[in-house]
């Protein structure tokens, strides 16, 4: 792409969140072009693709699910039709409390959330797992095939001749006050998707990023039931056909986003007593997410360079957040409809405008 080109959008790039903007910009009749460089692993492709609509020990809601969970999967039935892959379905996590004080702490929240019940038939599970004191079950429950939507939503950009497969390097960027310059491109904005590059460069760095490492486990166990999603310390979710999705971590404090061989000994420890039946681990990866201290996404255009704009930091929920925010995002930058001010980066204008 020697030529000069003119578009509407840059987007840096096409994880969920770059994926899912030049989605609804393209819907919206916009011309974007994506700028990513191709990586084995990312926040994205390492991500387990559930949607969860509770969260962490104490069983809470999902901040927002009512709105974003039923928002995403519509969003992801449609991309199904537009891409003619399969992409979604319903799959439930099966809680296999590791001890009687997390099946008391269940029990009680049973009580009164919605999104719990105890499940049917739980004894058909004794054959492939160990468990001493019962499970629950969260319902509904979604699983997206993450890396079939990257994979097949990367290819009709390229189609298209919307992607760019290369580094971005923001030395090359030129901001003027209606529209931003990119080498031989000019936009008039470009939308920063970068996940955790975002957390360095200069037009955002000052955001709340608070970067937490994750590890995964493909494992290779034949036979395991696909039906559900399988928790006990560790999730067991189901990925390509008798392969499994097992993890992950959230490390705060870390020397690099290599693979640790601590992870998958705890791995292997937590299988081996749990499963009943021969698995065999078959890759082993990390990543770090672009998190931050608030839980809470940035989206919007930044308080002094109008031309700048960013969606990231979805920490663990991309897949249940990106496609609400997405659309937010697009929103206002086509019809000036409002961001939900608990995202919208403009809570944090003053920092950004020193």
């Amino acid at each position: 792409m020697t030529n000069s080109i003119e578009t509407d959008y840059i987007i840096i790039g096409q994880g969920i969140c770059g994926t899912c903007l030049s989605y609804y910009l393209q819907k919206a009749g916009k011309h974007c072009l994506v700028i990513d460089e191709a990586k084995p692993y990312t926040a994205s492709k390492a991500a387990s693709g559930v949607i969860n609509p509770v969260t962490g020990r104490r069983i809470v809601r999902t901040w927002m699910i009512e709105k974003v969970m039923p928002f995403a999967v519509t969003v992801y039935r449609q991309l199904e039709q537009e891409l003619n892959i399969s992409l979604i379905q319903q799959c439930n996590i099966i809680d296999m409390h590791p001890t009687p004080q997390m099946k008391l702490a269940f029990d009680e929240r049973l009580k009164e959330e919605s999104f719990l019940k105890i499940p049917n038939n739980i004894s058909s599970l004794h054959p492939y797992f160990n468990f001493y004191f019962d499970a629950g079950e969260i319902d509904p429950c979604w699983l997206v095939d993450l890396q079939n939507l990257l994979s097949s939503w990367r290819k009709k950009l390229v189609e298209q001749d919307l992607l760019i497969e290369e580094r971005f390097d923001i030395k090359n960027l030129i901001i003027e006050k209606e529209l931003v310059r990119y080498k031989n491109i000019q936009a008039k904005k470009i939308i920063f998707c970068d996940g955790i590059e975002g957390t360095e460069h200069p037009y955002f760095s000052l955001l709340p990023y608070s970067r937490n490492k994750g590890e995964v486990i493909i494992a290779k166990i034949p036979g395991l039931p696909r039906t559900n999603i399988f928790k006990q310390s560790f999730t067991i979710v189901p990925w390509k056909e008798d392969l499994f999705w097992i993890g992950s971590t959230y490390e705060w404090k870390f020397e690099n986003d290599e693979p640790t061989i601590l992870f998958r000994k705890k791995v292997e420890a937590q299988l081996n007593q749990w499963l009943k039946i021969p698995y065999a681990i078959v890759e082993h990866y990390a990543s770090v997410r672009p998190a931050n201290m608030e839980r809470r996404p940035f989206a919007g255009l930044h308080p002094v360079h109008s031309s700048i704009g960013l969606l990231n930091g979805m920490g663990t929920k991309g897949c249940t957040l990106a496609p609400y925010f997405a659309n937010q995002l697009t929103e206002y930058l086509i019809n000036h409809k409002p961001i939900n001010p608990l995202a919208d980066v403009q809570r944090f204008s003053k920092i950004l405008s020193r």
